[in-house]
């Protein structure tokens, strides 16, 4: 049963208030909502569950790092459908998908301006990512900063293909931990 647009909104305001538990419970329940969207919409790109899992990381951190960016006076889901949606269309770019292979309605979203976090939370994304293991710091840093193909960064820093992959994949984990911890703090 999907949480209630109203249960979701209390969540982020009592989170944008400093409530670290009402913060975690959020990004539990979204992080159910996008694992199924996620994988609804790359099951039509030929994608699975790695790269689902990955893109429900990346939105969820996303949203921690954006939620002082919600208008209180406005529904939530829209706006993570946003961010979600967004999320999506940068990693059909990133994964250099076909214009073919991208439903109508969606085609020139593709082609849109890529989405800027703002500069300090930017600074704060590359200070979380150097306390990451080195291989997990060059995976993250080379494919989702800075939109490398999976080979091309796996050519750039002399990895296997799956190395790169899998250190994405346990990278995005680790930084949500590292979020998490911090919002406790």
């Amino acid at each position: 049963m999907m949480a209630s647009e109203v249960e979701l909104r209390a969540l982020m305001l009592a989170s944008q208030d400093g409530d670290a538990a009402s913060h975690r419970t959020l990004l539990e329940r979204l992080s159910r909502h996008l694992r199924a969207y996620y994988k609804r919409k790359l099951a039509g790109f030929g994608k699975g569950a790695t790269e689902a899992e990955d893109l429900v990381q990346e939105a969820l951190l996303a949203v921690h790092i954006q939620r002082h960016t919600y208008d209180p006076a406005e529904p939530l889901t829209p706006w993570v459908h946003a961010i979600a949606r967004y999320k999506l269309i940068d990693f059909l770019r990133r994964s250099r998908t076909s214009r073919a292979d991208v439903p109508i309605d969606e085609a020139d979203d593709i082609m849109a301006h890529d989405d800027h976090v703002a500069t300090e939370n930017s600074f704060d994304i590359r200070r979380l990512i150097g306390k990451l293991p080195k291989n997990m710091q060059c995976a993250i840093e080379a494919v989702k900063l800075e939109g490398l193909s999976i080979a091309e960064a796996a050519q750039r820093y002399r990895l296997s293909e799956p190395t790169v992959k899998v250190s994405i994949h346990r990278g995005l984990k680790a930084l949500a931990n590292l979020i998490a911890n911090e919002v406790k703090a």
